[in-house]
């Protein structure tokens, strides 16, 4: 598919996932309007581990390969998934202090994914580090494998240990009404096809960055 006809796909599914948050989906009586940030939370929160599983498998085939478009797919999910999930992390605090009064609390599903979000910042900080570039590829794959270890435990936190924060996955569809499941469905599949053009884009971008500085350390030499 052309990433441009993708991308007017995406924009016009995120503006129909809009439409349904505020025209279709029913005000929650207990919460009322902020509860509509859900649709939004959930959905970002979702497509940044799968951001970050997408790190764990490029990363896994460049150590077993040593093919470099595997170490660029690897960054251009991570970029996403730190946006996706610092912007979860945002949402979910506006959202839970209508729901708890409070903006933050050391709950096992918020405690492990604030410590995903640091881990896979570091990811991306190491991305810059001045080492070689190979030597820069091959410590970060390592990096992008191992830091999978905390998202199955964001997943399972819920579950796993006594948590305050709602466990829709699973939970055959948490006791919404159909009108929010449809809304969360659509959002869902928004926001990932919005995902898949991002790191098209981004992989794109990187690709063409590392060919540009390969082309200017062979210029030199």
């Amino acid at each position: 598919m052309n990433l441009a006809i993708a991308a007017l796909l995406a924009g016009v599914a995120l503006c129909a996932g809009q439409y349904l948050i505020w025209m279709y989906a029913p005000i929650e009586v207990t919460m009322g309007l902020v509860q509509k940030i859900f649709y939004v939370h959930m959905p970002m929160a979702a497509w940044a581990m799968i951001s970050f599983f997408v790190v764990f498998l490029a990363s896994a085939a460049y150590l077993l390969k040593r093919d470099i478009k595997f170490d660029y797919i690897a960054g251009a999910a991570a970029e996403i998934g730190v946006i996706f999930s610092g912007l979860a992390l945002v949402t979910g605090s506006i959202w839970g202090r209508a729901a708890w009064n409070v903006w933050w609390t050391w709950d096992p599903r918020l405690t492990t994914t604030l410590i995903m979000w640091f881990v896979y910042a570091a990811y991306l900080v190491l991305r810059t580090s001045p080492m070689s570039a190979e030597r820069r590829s091959l410590v970060c794959a390592v990096l992008g494998v191992v830091a999978f270890v905390d998202v199955p435990l964001v997943f399972y936190s819920a579950r796993l240990w006594r948590s305050v924060h709602p466990n829709v996955i699973g939970a055959k569809g948490g006791g919404m009404e159909p009108e929010m499941l449809t809304t969360l469905m659509v959002n869902l599949a928004a926001f990932g096809l919005f995902w898949l053009v991002l790191l098209a884009v981004r992989y794109r971008q990187v690709r063409l960055s590392g060919q540009l500085d390969a082309k200017m350390v062979w210029d030199q030499d």
